[in-house]
């Protein structure tokens, strides 16, 4: 079985925010954006991975969601800790640069982790925690 990651999905309350973030401060391309009744579904990835891709969605538009079900999911992104995504770059000190100069929600700073990885942690505009790996 052949079986590969193309599409992760974040929720977002700002598209505007949202592609400043991603497309800005962490270099991401835009490869679509959908509106709908309202609402925008934003699809980036990084350059040169046209195969991969992160769906930016607005949070609880599934007809199926209750009113209760959106209160919680808000309260939950409110505190970050409703969704997240690890990506990983060659040169975390760098990455962690850019995202302090395009004034990301720092989480931690770049840590050797008791795990065994280096990484680090900040928030996108939505409270996302988007944890980024230092590779080899």
């Amino acid at each position: 079985m052949d079986i590969t990651i193309n599409a992760s999905f974040l929720p977002h309350t700002d598209p505007e925010a949202s592609l400043a973030f991603y497309r800005d401060t962490l270099g991401f391309e835009v490869r679509n954006d959908v509106g709908y009744d309202g609402m925008r579904w934003l699809t980036v990835g990084p350059a040169g991975q046209p195969d991969v891709s992160i769906v930016l969605h607005p949070p609880a538009a599934d007809p199926g969601v209750t009113d209760d079900e959106r209160r919680t999911i808000a309260e939950m992104m409110a505190k970050g800790t409703y969704a997240g995504i690890l990506l990983a770059s060659k040169d975390l000190a760098g990455a962690f640069e850019r995202l302090q100069a395009g004034d990301a929600d720092v989480v931690q700073e770049p840590t050797d982790q008791p795990y065994g990885v280096r990484d680090c942690a900040v928030r996108d505009p939505a409270g996302n925690l988007i944890r980024i790996q230092q590779l080899g």
